[in-house]
């Protein structure tokens, strides 16, 4: 059975697996970045799903404006909840803004949902003579990362044809700076390139989202190491 052929979890979700280590349930990441990468996925499923779109086309990166197009529920919390943030605006956001707005709690809701899914198990342990407690969170069962990964591989190896989903996953993922963690044998920055190819294919305005993680993301580690 391929990837493709089993059912997939939303962008955010399979983006937060593959922000962590199976084993220690570690961030490869920065949460802020990684919370960051989560909010555009949710903007993706929204405009993939024609809830959304973008205004402002040859706007600087990260300044079109997110409409609500079709103000309809999803079924799903998280992204009924950014649909919300837009139907209760006034004037519609530049990308950028709604992008760390929406970020803020993303990380800690996005790993409530898995968890509350079944995903996700919680686990904690005493450290340093049991004075401080660490709570950590691991997938309840290997397939769920591994069926992350393998939809990229199979890209990366030229064994299935992008669509919209694995496509701009394959943009955040190179936004984010995960090609390493996804065990190929090629070098990294081969693998980005790759994957920023596949999803410079996509529709412009999920190619505006991508651009616009990565920016804030930059932003993000300018401001770190400042």
């Amino acid at each position: 059975m391929t990837a493709a052929a089993i059912p997939r979890l939303p962008l955010r979700d399979e983006l937060y697996l593959l922000g962590h280590n199976d084993d220690t349930g570690q961030s490869h990441i920065h949460r802020q970045a990684l919370a960051l990468g989560l909010a555009g996925a949710v903007l993706i499923d929204l405009i993939i799903s024609g809830r959304t779109v973008l205004d402002g086309d040859g706007h600087p990166v990260g300044e079109q404006r997110v409409r609500l197009h079709i103000d309809r529920p999803v079924g799903d919390l998280i992204a009924d909840t950014a649909i919300a943030t837009l139907r209760h605006t006034h004037t519609a956001p530049p990308l950028r803004q709604w992008l760390r707005g929406f970020a803020d709690d993303l990380y800690e809701r996005t790993r409530a949902g898995l968890h509350a899914a079944g995903i996700l198990r919680h686990t904690s342990r005493r450290r340093l003579g049991g004075l401080i407690r660490a709570d950590t969170y691991l997938p309840t069962h290997t397939r769920w990362p591994v069926i992350a990964r393998a939809r990229l591989r199979y890209l990366a190896d030229g064994r299935e044809q992008p669509d919209n989903h694995t496509a701009a996953l394959a943009g955040l993922v190179a936004a984010l700076h995960l090609a390493h963690h996804l065990y190929l044998n090629d070098d990294t920055t081969t693998v980005t390139n790759h994957l920023r190819a596949i999803a410079s294919q996509h529709h412009r305005p999920v190619r505006d989202v991508i651009a616009a993680v990565d920016a804030a993301v930059g932003d993000l580690a300018t401001a770190t190491y400042r």
